[in-house]
């Protein structure tokens, strides 16, 4: 079993903080790549989202909001846009005509397996500082209460 290492309030702090910092560099990273890829960041990541479903998924409408945290009626236009880009299409459901199928065109796959490339090589570099932080998180037990610690701090820094 792992020995748990006690932080202070100052190192779970700034181990928290440089593990967003780097979780934020990647996404801007994302951003950029999209952007210059001539996407919008919600664009790319509809079709990876589409693209990298588990088998016996159906990539519905439904799917995409669920997995990019975003309302039904956003994706319907998201995915609107995508297919007048030609990156993704649109067909309903055989079997009930609610359901809108999203599938990535041949040009998406293009796009996205350049983006895929990309964002493969910037990864291979920030994982380290990725798994650091968590194994740091991991054994100083953040997520655990601290039974020592005082009921009526209020996670003032000192």
């Amino acid at each position: 079993m792992a020995k748990l290492v006690r932080f202070t309030d100052k190192q779970r702090m700034q181990t928290l903080a440089e593990f967003r910092y780097a979780l934020r560099q990647f996404l801007h990273f994302s951003e950029e790549r999209a952007a210059e890829a001539g996407l919008h960041p919600q664009q790319h990541q509809l079709l990876l989202h589409i693209a990298g479903a588990p088998d016996g998924v159906e990539t519905t409408v439904s799917y995409a909001a669920e997995r990019l945290g975003l309302r039904h009626h956003s994706v319907v236009e998201l995915s609107k846009r995508c297919e007048e880009a030609g990156l993704i299409a649109r067909r309903h459901d055989a079997t009930d005509k609610r359901f809108v199928l999203l599938q990535v065109t041949p040009q998406g796959r293009r796009v996205l397996r350049a983006l895929s490339d990309d964002h493969e090589r910037e990864l291979s570099e920030l994982v380290p500082r990725l798994i650091g932080s968590l194994n740091l998180i991991r054994k100083s037990g953040m997520h655990r209460v601290q039974a020592d610690s005082d009921p009526g701090d209020r996670g003032d820094l000192k």
